[in-house]
């Protein structure tokens, strides 16, 4: 087992007795107490890796802020590891995305079997064909006629959130709540990135094979 694990934990022994239990089970670690050096050491190498475990109390910068920041850049799984374990703070965490909450004091042994989890249904390729289009949406790709279209991780939510509803009209408020796009985002943003989505999937919208603009509203995928 070669998995690498990106640990944000302010406590020194709790830091020390994490890393030294999740090494004996063959774990790589890198572990910080600083999440500003954690995150810039995250952004310089994401690929380097596969799960994060996260402290909400930090110095200088809540977890929760940290969480969000990771997420907007990668979509590593991160498992929470708090003393804050009352469900208003698990239901915003797994709001924010995170792939699991553990409230301290727990037995090392528990995070284990969690991180083993998170590592499973990684690891299982979630693949659905919709139209001419192969859906993983495990690894977010999107493949037409088994080549990968380019899609930025907002391009897509929105072409996914489409191809959930074939054949139905999507609006675009619709679609900025189906996606990481703020509330606030303006509908010509919208109009913006599909008309990337149309450009990489070759799609004419003056004559659409799979996106039509639904005039005053929004879009509806109607591809076959």
């Amino acid at each position: 087992m070669n998995n690498s694990i990106l640990l944000i934990e302010d406590d020194k022994q709790m830091q020390e007795l994490i890393c030294d239990y999740l090494e004996s089970f063959g774990y790589k670690i890198e572990s910080f107490t600083d999440p500003k050096e954690a995150i810039n050491q995250f952004l310089k190498a994401p690929n380097n890796f596969d799960v994060i475990i996260l402290d909400l109390m930090l110095p200088g910068m809540d977890g929760f802020d940290v969480c969000k920041t990771i997420k907007e850049h990668s979509d590593i799984p991160i498992i929470i590891s708090s003393a804050r374990g009352d469900i208003g703070n698990k239901i915003y965490g797994f709001e924010l995305g995170v792939d699991d909450y553990l409230a301290k004091p727990y037995e090392p042994r528990e995070l284990v079997l969690r991180i083993e989890a998170v590592l499973r249904r990684l690891n299982k390729s979630n693949k659905t064909k919709i139209s001419d289009f192969i859906i993983d949406t495990t690894n977010r790709e999107v493949l037409l006629d088994n080549y990968p279209i380019d899609l930025t991780k907002v391009e897509f939510e929105i072409f996914f959130h489409l191809l959930k509803n074939q054949n139905r009209v999507v609006s675009r408020e619709q679609i900025i709540n189906a996606s990481s796009l703020p509330i606030d985002t303006k509908n010509r943003t919208v109009d913006m990135h599909i008309s990337n989505i149309r450009h990489k999937i070759g799609d004419d919208p003056k004559n659409p094979k799979y996106i039509k603009s639904i005039w005053g509203i929004g879009y509806k995928f109607i591809g076959k």
